[in-house]
């Protein structure tokens, strides 16, 4: 009964997107540096890492492992000021399935002094580039002011991304999605680059060097899955609290109130985009009606290199 206790307990913690009972990541020990040379600053402590962008190069590390399914969080401090610089938090696996990855994405979009940043967050199966599963969020805190947790909990039928433990948004696998759902093992990577061209307001604003270098902070690395040998591709190791894909009714509620007043754009609810929504679209009454403050959203070619894998958009 103690033993069924405690996995319950472990569920719980999952379910509401808690990190507490999880171990912190050491960087050495699961993280490696991607790009940038001494644009990644790992600090004394060992858990926590500097990424920064200036005119020479942005920055970037990903994990050692492969993971199929799990949970993923970072506690992360945007950069201020006039920054079209993405940060991105995301897993992907386009290193080894160049023609057909999956991804599972946070992509932090950049701002200027005085205006709300947009979070995006997004997903691909197999390949599934040409159907975009965008969504775009306000947030209710100035991520430049200080830290805040981003999480990643991913399962083989749901993903759920969540902001400072409140679920922001659900992705249940549907029959009729088929290969787009991700299923396949995936890298975590963190990222920050100069995205000037689309990312803040559609390219309206770019990157202000004045205020070089722009610095990501990242701190409270959580990594807990199902890690996956990188030649065979099959699991090693796997926590059975991991496979836990539900959320509790007092979660869901505030989910629901977070997108009500905080949700920017759904490629759901996109008629331009999309004259029919894609099938697994099953969009809420009360988020059926397009938000008045909606920035129309254009999509066009991703690009998939080693140091970025992110989709490219922009605002009409």
């Amino acid at each position: 009964m103690d033993y069924l206790l405690l996995i319950l307990c472990s569920i719980f913690a999952l379910v509401s997107g808690s990190s507490t009972t999880l171990q912190i990541s050491s960087f050495d020990e699961v993280f490696s540096h991607l790009f940038g040379d001494n644009n990644l600053q790992v600090l004394k402590d060992g858990k926590s890492v500097h990424l920064s962008l200036d005119r020479r190069t942005g920055s970037g590390f990903l994990s050692h492992d492969l993971y199929l399914h799990g949970f993923f969080s970072a506690s992360i401090k945007l950069p201020a000021y006039y920054t079209a610089g993405v940060v991105a938090f995301y897993m992907s696996n386009g290193d080894i399935y160049e023609k057909n990855h999956d991804e599972i994405d946070f992509e932090f979009l950049g701002n200027i002094r005085g205006k709300e940043w947009k979070i995006q967050t997004n997903i691909y199966g197999n390949g599934s580039t040409s159907v975009g599963r965008e969504e775009r969020y306000s947030l209710w805190f100035d991520p430049c002011d200080d830290f805040h947790q981003y999480t990643i909990r991913w399962s083989q039928d749901h993903i759920i991304f969540y902001v400072d433990n409140v679920a922001i948004r659900e992705i249940k696998r549907t029959e009729s999605m088929g290969g787009d759902y991700p299923s396949k093992p995936m890298t975590l990577y963190a990222t920050i680059w100069d995205a000037s061209e689309w990312a803040t307001n559609g390219g309206k604003y770019k990157v202000n060097y004045k205020y070089a270098p722009y610095i990501a902070e990242f701190t409270n690395l959580v990594l807990h899955g199902c890690t996956v040998d990188p030649i065979e591709l099959l699991s090693l190791q796997c926590d059975h609290e991991t496979s836990s894909d539900s959320i509790v009714p007092m979660d869901r509620v505030k989910m629901e109130s977070f997108r009500k007043k905080h949700m920017k754009y759904s490629y759901c609810q996109d008629q331009i985009r999309y004259k029919t929504p894609p099938s697994e679209c099953v969009v809420d009454p009360k988020e059926a009606k397009k938000p008045k403050n909606i920035d129309s959203i254009t999509f066009r070619g991703h690009h998939h290199g080693k140091r970025h894998q992110q989709s490219r958009l922009e605002s009409f």
